[in-house]
């Protein structure tokens, strides 16, 4: 887009909306602590929307015990919530299905960063809600500013407490609306002293470790300039959507201007500098001039200032003008942007008069814009470029046709006294040649027509008069005419030839960036969507995209968005897809149909998988030659893209059925082999006591039954293995905490392997004065057992397998370290994995189903640990070294409940 061009609505801003039409909207209560009075704003607002017939729905209100708040809910339609077991106890927890079900128009969701207990569809509320929202649901919903997860670090410096929950801030990007509830800090104390945020007992605490003034007046800050920069953000959508130019200064957004000059990482590290004074947004952007070919010196040092721009935060953009300060106003005025920054070198004094600087006219041409200039220091010297054309207003092309005239006029009459008259011409075509390069072919055949004029008055006998005597001398003036007609307008043609080449440009860098977005798209939906919208912001027409579905052709995205096509446009775009060539508007196919229809063809099988229309106006003009030539460069990468999708779809449906065929064999196997050996010992056993009974000595029937016992115990361990899995998998693993010895632990998942007939020579060590941990004492066994198993199946008969136990900066570390053959390099990243098992060494047992140390891991994280495997062994040349990291029990846990 030209600075002459209208401006057009920013395609991504317009996808953005669109997206938002398509779901349920977001309202979010955001407030800086608790206790500011976000529920209680909340429902006030539900009560005034109901009182107005919306159908309004309470899915889940935390009232803690506030009178003023449960008379607020009174009257209302109350979702009832569901009971969760957890910990020996059943826990009311909002019910996501049945609010699905009910479909109200507004649900009031409290404590969007709230932890849903163990075996809830998602682990968080915030989650919840996204699926409410994707339903259509309109969602109110509260949240405090220190369980955003971008400041969570930020709120443990303020408070010197760490927050659990958290919500990311993708999550607080979705909402629709944000409303600040605030509350002046001593207000907010008076009300904790009174009891209206928490009990007795909780608000002394409470005040104690968080409700302090500074803590409370540093979260204000905090939730003021989230919402700022919220609301900065909205207004630049809203502006870019609806194609409105700024800038409105709402808020600060910075622009710095890169060239090829040595100072330009200087002026780069000058706009960090002030958007970081500002807590402003910032971009980067180099213009290049059509035709214009930097040397390789300048071209590196461009490079390196928008690299630098970008690795300090900057958003990066490379535009195309022959005006480099009228560009750059046009993307200011996009952006909303409120300030500039551009560098000025050191300039000679007959350049700087006979040229404006580009700083220069920036601050004269800037309206709403602030222009900071960055002064050229000592020793910096500025790029040699090509001469470019000075920026010029309205009159400046007339103005210096004028001068160069007089120029030529006051020189002509010195030279007239030397040399012949037909040579004092020539500084004439001088005159007219400078403006018609510089300025187009207005100004230059105004400086013909004034050369004309003035060679006549000052030259032509009789001088100081128009008339000419002789008639030869009315011819030359005459030629002197039309040549310098003609100059201008050959001068005009390459001005104009040169604003076309900066047009292809501009086209040729958005269909780079347009295929660059649709690489990351990864389904079909996603691609028909972006291409819709980028066709109608290119060819400014309404645009659709029609894909096959099972032979149909069903539309997948249109813009502006269009959920049907009358009956004869459907007939177009199947002729279109059926025989591959264009239908509709301006074709031989259906031409009164108002929509051109283009089919969309995979290249390689030239089969094709939908059609592009575009609406026309029946009366208007054909697309233009580079309309079409952008048009099917759009549907050549939007038929790409969608083959890739196609493709990608088929290859993640070929993976999952090998996956899928992967882990039946590796179960058939494991059953086939875990399963019958000990099946085979137990039914052996059973036999022989059955039909020898009595004939069988006493010591040999109980080697026999504790041989049974073994081995139904081997199989309880398997079965137990497969369902912990199946648990972890479906998030419904339930833990019961309990202080439990690591020293204990150990000793006891030595014993069961000893039991199993363990040969290997094993070694218990504990650090001294170990603490113990809290942690399910039954899960533990089976996470620490699995691993001691997993050495003894794989180290070797005659194997030391070493377990200890140390604290390690406030972790309890348990490992099990051994001296067999160690792990296969290219198994150990993926050791923890399900399914994935080594070849077998020499230790007893076969290979197992490679499901146990992927249940450690499992049972581990959900202690809020973490595992880890090293091969060879620290120390050693090698063997295999597992850890198992528990977090120690905190030593003041009253500060976070009182948070």
């Amino acid at each position: 887009m030209s600075a002459q061009d209208p401006p057009r609505a920013d395609p991504e801003a317009l996808l953005a909306a669109a997206e938002r039409e398509a779901r349920g909207k977001l309202r979010i209560y955001l407030g800086a602590a608790p206790g500011v009075g976000k529920t209680y704003a909340m429902l006030s607002a539900a009560r005034a929307a109901k009182a107005a017939g919306g159908d309004i729905v309470v899915g889940i209100v935390e009232t803690h015990g506030r009178a003023e708040t449960e008379a607020l809910v009174e009257g209302m339609e109350i979702l009832p919530r569901k009971g969760m077991a957890y910990r020996g106890r059943l826990v009311p927890e909002f019910d996501l299905e049945a609010a699905l079900a009910r479909r109200p128009g507004l649900l009031l969701v409290d404590e969007y960063a709230h932890s849903n207990v163990d075996g809830s569809r998602h682990p968080k509320r915030w989650q919840d809600v996204q699926d409410l929202l994707a339903a259509g649901i309109d969602v109110w919903t509260t949240l405090n500013i220190q369980h955003l997860e971008s400041l969570n670090d930020v709120v443990q410096r303020i408070t010197g407490v760490r927050v659990r929950e958290t919500v990311p801030d993708t999550a607080l990007q979705k909402a629709d609306e944000i409303i600040l509830v605030d509350l002046p800090s001593d207000e907010l104390i008076k009300r904790l002293a009174d009891g209206k945020v928490y009990v007795e007992d909780t608000a002394t605490r409470a005040a104690q470790s968080f409700f302090k003034p500074s803590n409370l007046t540093a979260l204000r800050e905090l939730a003021l300039r989230r919402v700022a920069a919220r609301v900065d953000s909205d207004l630049v959508e809203r502006m870019q959507g609806s194609a409105i130019e700024g800038p409105w200064a709402a808020g600060e957004r910075l622009l710095v201007c890169v060239g090829p000059d040595i100072a330009a990482e200087r002026v780069v590290r000058e706009a960090k500098r002030l958007a970081d004074l500002m807590d402003a947004s910032w971009f980067a952007v180099t213009v290049e001039r059509p035709g214009y070919v930097m040397s390789g010196d300048d071209r590196k040092r461009l490079e390196a200032g928008m690299r630098l721009a970008e690795t300090l935060g900057a958003e990066t953009r490379s535009l195309v003008a022959a005006d480099v300060a009228a560009e750059l106003l046009r993307f200011a005025r996009f952006e909303n942007v409120t300030q500039i920054i551009i560098g000025k070198a050191r300039r000679r004094r007959l350049i700087s008069w006979l040229r404006a600087s580009l700083a220069d006219v920036l601050v004269k041409q800037a309206d709403g814009v602030a222009i900071h200039v960055v002064t050229a220091e000592a020793g910096e010297v500025p790029a040699r470029r090509r001469f470019a054309l000075p920026p010029a207003g309205p009159f400046m092309g007339y103005v210096a046709a004028s001068l160069g005239v007089g120029i030529a006029t006051v020189v002509g009459l010195f030279l007239s006294r030397f040399v012949p008259l037909p040579n004092v011409s020539m500084l004439y075509l001088l005159a007219v040649l400078l403006p018609a390069l510089l300025y187009g072919v207005w100004p230059a055949i105004t400086a013909s027509g004034l050369s004309f004029l003035a060679y006549n008055f000052f030259f032509i006998d009789p001088v100081d008069t128009f008339t000419v005597a002789r008639p030869h001398e009315l011819l030359a003036l005459l030629v002197f005419l039309i040549v310098a007609v003609i100059i201008s307008a050959l001068a005009g043609q390459a001005r104009e030839q040169t604003r076309i080449a900066a047009q292809r440009m501009r086209a040729t860098r958005r269909l780079y960036e347009f295929t660059r977005k649709l690489s990351s798209l990864a389904d079909r939906t996603s691609v028909a969507e972006a291409a819709a919208v980028e066709l109608h912001a290119a060819l400014g027409h309404p645009s659709v995209i029609l894909l096959s579905e099972h032979g149909e052709l069903s539309i997948a995205a249109a813009w502006p968005p269009e959920d049907r096509l009358d009956t004869g446009s459907m007939t177009a775009a199947a002729w279109a897809f059926e025989h591959g060539e264009a239908a509709g508007a301006g074709t031989g196919t259906l031409p009164r149909v108002p929509w051109l229809f283009q089919p969309l063809g995979a290249a390689e099988s030239g089969a094709h998988i939908g059609v592009v229309g575009i609406e026309r106006d029946l009366e208007a003009p054909m697309l233009d030659a580079e309309s079409e030539r952008i048009l099917g460069s759009l549907c050549e990468q939007t038929a790409a893209a969608l083959v890739r999708t196609m493709l990608s779809a088929e290859v993640t449906r070929a993976r999952t059925a090998a996956e899928t065929e992967r882990v039946r064999n590796i179960l058939l196997a494991s059953i086939s082999h875990d399963f019958r050996t000990p099946l085979a010992s137990i039914l052996g056993a059973a036999t022989s006591l059955i039909d020898y009974g009595p004939e069988i000595p006493a010591e040999t029937r109980r080697d026999l039954l504790v041989q049974m016992r073994e081995e139904a115990e081997n199989l309880d361990q398997m079965v137990r293995n497969l369902l912990s899995m199946t648990r972890l998998e479906a998030g419904a693993l339930e833990i019961h905490k309990d202080w439990v010895d690591a020293v204990e632990l150990m000793n006891r998942a030595v014993s069961a392997v000893r039991r199993r007939g363990a040969t290997q020579r094993f070694v218990v060590t504990a650090a001294p004065d170990l603490p113990l941990i809290q942690a399910d004492q039954s899960l533990m066994d089976q996470a620490l057992g699995n691993v001691v198993a997993n050495a003894v199946r794989y180290a070797g008969r005659e194997a030391r397998i070493g377990l200890s136990a140390t604290v390690i900066e406030g972790q309890l570390v348990i490992a099990v370290t051994d001296d067999g053959p160690g792990i296969p390099v290219e198994t150990l990243p993926h050791v923890f994995e399900k399914f994935v098992r080594a070849s077998r060494g020499s230790g007893d047992g076969g290979d197992g189903s490679g499901l146990g140390l992927a249940i450690t891991k499992g049972i581990v994280e959900a202690h809020g640990g973490s595992v880890s495997a090293r091969s060879p062994a620290p120390g050693q040349r090698r063997g295999t070294r597992i850890a198992l990291r528990l977090p120690l029990p905190p030593e003041a846990p009253a500060e976070e409940e009182a948070a």
